[in-house]
């Protein structure tokens, strides 16, 4: 990023004031919808940023007219985004890298995915976030996008047992605590004992909960399910730092895949 203040924005207008009339081809869209090419154009500016993406090149990009940029550009400008135009001969659009849109640059079937996952933590000890960061995508979202991202998610169920297993929601905060937390816990045969435990991570699988640790009472890793966690209590003594290997939880079947894999 260039050294010394940012230029002031120069108005999109004013570099190429923008004719109403026959010729504007209000209708130029392109291959892909105005809100995707909103997307893209920032992301197109911010790969390049400091150096400066003509109107021109943007336009050959997005496979529409050089007016539909510089319509699309004055509106994201318009929206606060800092967008300026650089005069001269390789001038040209510039924005400042750090900046981005949020989500309300989703497509809408971005939209739809985030809530379908969302949907699907009913019963996990996350459902209570998962619902306010569902009413925040559509909070935030184009009145029109936001009903319609809404309407077709109304379409999608999860076909759920009757006796669906309820995780408490103290296993997230468990989960995010960097603490070392003391359990009240039930195992199979139905005995209880109280572990102190250090979180290490957490798996699911089949609408189970389990929260992977180290177990000072064991020694060693353990799965502790969510469902038979009598009560949990979050410390205030911070755990030494520990790597969680996936061999050391000796699981038979299955494969293990982070949240976060591509």
């Amino acid at each position: 990023m260039r050294g010394g203040p940012r230029p002031p924005a120069t108005p999109i207008a004013a570099v190429r004031p923008v004719r109403r009339g026959v010729d504007e081809d209000l209708s130029d869209d392109g291959p892909v919808n105005r809100t995707d090419r909103l997307y893209g154009l920032v992301e197109e500016l911010r790969a390049v940023s400091p150096r400066p993406r003509s109107a021109r090149r943007l336009a050959e990009r997005f496979e529409v007219s050089v007016r539909t940029i510089e319509r699309d550009l004055a509106a994201l400008q318009q929206s606060g985004l800092p967008i300026w135009a650089e005069p001269g001969r390789t001038g040209g659009y510039v924005i400042d890298g750090s900046a981005t849109l949020g989500p309300a640059g989703f497509t809408l079937d971005e939209a739809l995915a985030v809530l379908i996952g969302l949907g699907g933590l009913q019963h996990s000890p996350f459902r209570q976030s998962a619902r306010t960061a569902a009413r925040k995508v559509l909070a935030v979202m184009p009145d029109g996008d936001a009903a319609r991202a809404s309407a077709l998610a109304s379409r999608v169920h999860f076909l759920e047992s009757d006796d669906a297993v309820v995780v408490p929601t103290a296993f997230a905060a468990a989960l995010r605590s960097d603490r070392v937390v003391r359990l009240r816990y039930q195992d199979a045969s139905g005995a209880e004992s109280v572990r102190d435990v250090e979180p290490l991570g957490s798996i699911e699988k089949d609408g189970q909960w389990y929260l992977v640790a180290w177990c000072r009472l064991r020694d060693g890793v353990r799965a502790f399910r969510g469902d038979r966690m009598r009560s949990v209590e979050v410390t205030d003594e911070r755990p030494p730092k520990r790597s969680l290997r996936p061999e050391e939880l000796a699981i038979p079947y299955g494969r293990l895949r982070s949240v976060m894999d591509d």
